[in-house]
């Protein structure tokens, strides 16, 4: 009796792991790896299709765990561009397979669980790329918090974000006792806002001026004391987001080196974006406002190395798009008569990049190749409790989840530009950026979604599927706990 062919077969790929390089076979069945061999030894196996990578690298897919989609206006009259169905396109054209999205807590509603089963409605069937959520906590009040431990043993849903300084006790606390990871935002509100009464008073109004309210001590300050917070509730594991300032970084690297649970962000932007481009003609700098906002050239190379000497545990791309020529719920929503560069305080703070994040990182060539798959997919499946099932490629084990990228050379110089993205955004910070390879095939479950020179998108809206996580995995997020115990106020 014949065995039953693969469901699909990559050939002649050079496989790329956190750990590994080799040139390695991979064959699919059932939605899972079920075998690496040696490249070219499965040329001839029985499959109902075949991809030869032509030493192209064959990498895990891409899981991008700090995307904003369909969220409502929280913030001035900004809204999401994307809704599920269209980021969920652009992730998978952009190489990813998985992505953890905020469902969030409107501060008028006293429940998670709510907020969490009005964005289940949102994304289902609606998606690409299979998916989860964070809870962003906007009302911790006490019964959001009697619905973290559901959230955490029913739900599938083990990390949440944290809006307000004044509550992060609370909920760090409480996250603690349901092993939830908090994400943290570290910029300092009250001398933010500060700064901005202080710029509008002198009528400097324009998008080059958020860089000037949100100067970089206002961001290593609150990491401190994000990091002293964490110590003060018995070593909260937490995990700081959107890294951008290299004195930030180095009091993460000096908890880490302390031996505290302290984890890291950083974004694209940092990397290749600067506080100049948000000085540009007119209201085009809106186009580059995020919070935090891009540095300058030297805070780039810092944040590169803290990518290579694991001060920042993943990169993932905060996507979060507004679209630029649109004055209901975008960008221009702040462009007046009174005002005709706008007024940089309510500027919808956010920039697109679900798609853009791995062909930029891979094609800047300063990451080894092990630590590109470490920071844009392992680590972020380990981080957030969806390892050993994403982030690898271990035959029997994890999902047949997979970007192949074309061989070196092949593609040549490539302009992006926002016509070629599948986002619903109307621009890309990163028009005219010059990359050298892009995800030639994205195969999720086995089945390919992405072909560049076949189609394009391939895969259907809705073989996207939630995926409930368990607790982090990576090591030294919950050791503390372990050896600590639980919190103790007379210990303090």
């Amino acid at each position: 009796m014949e065995p039953e062919p693969y469901d699909l077969v990559i050939t002649n790929g050079v496989c790329v792991t956190a750990t590994d390089v080799a040139a390695l076979d991979v064959a699919v069945k059932d939605e899972k790896i079920v075998l690496l061999a040696p490249s070219g030894s499965l040329g001839s196996a029985k499959a109902k299709r075949m991809l030869d990578a032509e030493g192209g690298y064959v990498m895990p897919g891409g899981i991008d765990c700090h995307v904003h989609l369909q969220e409502p206006s929280m913030f001035g009259k900004g809204s999401s561009a994307d809704s599920y169905e269209t980021g969920t396109r652009s992730a998978i054209a952009g190489g990813n397979t998985t992505i953890v999205t905020f469902a969030p807590q409107q501060k008028h509603l006293d429940s998670v669980l709510q907020a969490l089963e009005t964005t289940h409605q949102l994304a289902k069937d609606n998606c690409y790329c299979d998916y989860g959520f964070h809870l962003l906590v906007s009302n911790p009040c006490a019964k959001a918090l009697s619905e973290f431990k559901q959230l955490a043993s029913h739900e599938g849903v083990t990390s949440l974000k944290m809006l307000r300084d004044d509550e992060i006790l609370s909920v760090l606390l409480t996250a603690r006792q349901n092993r939830i990871l908090t994400m943290i935002h570290a910029e300092n509100g009250d001398v933010l806002n500060w700064l901005t009464d202080q710029l509008e008073a002198a009528k400097l109004f324009a998008p080059k001026y958020h860089s000037n309210s949100r100067p970089p001590v206002l961001e290593s300050e609150a990491t401190n004391r994000a990091i002293a917070l964490s110590s003060l509730i018995a070593n909260t594991p937490i995990l700081l987001v959107h890294v951008s300032d290299p004195e930030a970084a180095l009091r993460i690297r000096q908890a880490q080196t302390a031996g505290q649970p302290i984890f890291a962000e950083t974004c694209p932007q940092y990397l290749f974006l600067t506080r100049d481009d948000l000085d540009k003609p007119g209201f085009e700098g809106a186009k580059c406002v995020c919070s935090p906002p891009p540095r300058n050239k030297e805070d780039q190379l810092a944040i590169w190395r803290g990518l290579k000497n694991g001060t920042f545990t993943v990169l993932s791309s905060d996507h979060c798009p507004f679209r630029f020529d649109d004055a209901e719920t975008g960008k221009k929503t702040c462009v007046t008569h009174d005002h005709p560069v706008g007024r940089f305080r309510y500027i919808p703070n956010g920039l697109p990049g679900i798609e853009t994040r791995l062909p930029l990182a891979l094609s800047a060539n300063k990451l080894a190749l092990t630590k590109f798959v470490e920071v844009t997919s392992t680590n972020a499946a380990k981080l957030y409790g969806l390892y050993p099932q994403k982030g690898s490629i271990i035959p029997g084990v994890s999902d047949a989840d997979l970007v192949v990228f074309y061989p070196e050379g092949r593609l040549g110089k490539t302009e992006v530009s926002n016509s070629m993205l599948h986002h619903d955004c109307d621009y890309t910070p990163y028009e005219g950026r010059v990359v050298d390879n892009w995800p030639r095939y994205t195969i999720l479950r086995g089945n390919v979604v992405w072909d560049r020179d076949g189609g394009g998108i391939v895969g259907p809206k809705g073989y996207g599927k939630f995926v409930k996580r368990g607790q982090s995995s990576l090591a030294g997020v919950w050791d503390t706990l372990d050896e600590n115990g639980a919190f103790d106020l007379e210990a303090l």
